[in-house]
């Protein structure tokens, strides 16, 4: 998956790197999951009950601007329909929070009760390049 950074982290990132304002990254970072088109600035809709909740995620050093995830993420058995999923965005709060990176998925994927959605190991990316 390729990625996008925020409107948010954009003004972060510009303002650290050429302002010298700092920017304490988050601790963890989240992945949320989307049934419609999520933007820069952070509108879409995100899904929510069923038992949906944002999951963390860890990724590896960055190399040439670019990293990946370095191991599943696995969100809660859904135990209502969540929709079609569209875009994953990451987090830097299990709840809402601001929105840092977000993406399409390669292909949407419906979630009806009983399934499980799972990004495996090296599937999510994130590149400045």
């Amino acid at each position: 998956m390729a990625s996008e950074m925020s409107t948010y982290l954009q003004d972060k990132v510009v303002n650290l790197s050429l302002r010298n304002t700092a920017y304490t990254p988050p601790t963890t970072v989240y992945v949320g999951l989307f049934t419609t088109t999520l933007t820069a600035g952070g509108s879409g809709t995100e899904v929510s009950g069923g038992s949906y909740a944002r999951t963390s995620v860890t990724f590896s050093a960055s190399s040439s601007g670019a990293t990946a995830s370095n191991a599943d993420v696995t969100f809660p058995t859904a135990t209502a329909s969540w929709g079609t999923v569209t875009y994953v965005g990451l987090y830097d709060a299990s709840t809402g929070g601001n929105l840092l990176y977000f993406t399409p998925l390669d292909v949407s994927k419906t979630i009806d009760s009983g399934d499980i959605f799972k990004i495996t190991s090296g599937n999510l990316t994130v590149s400045l390049a």
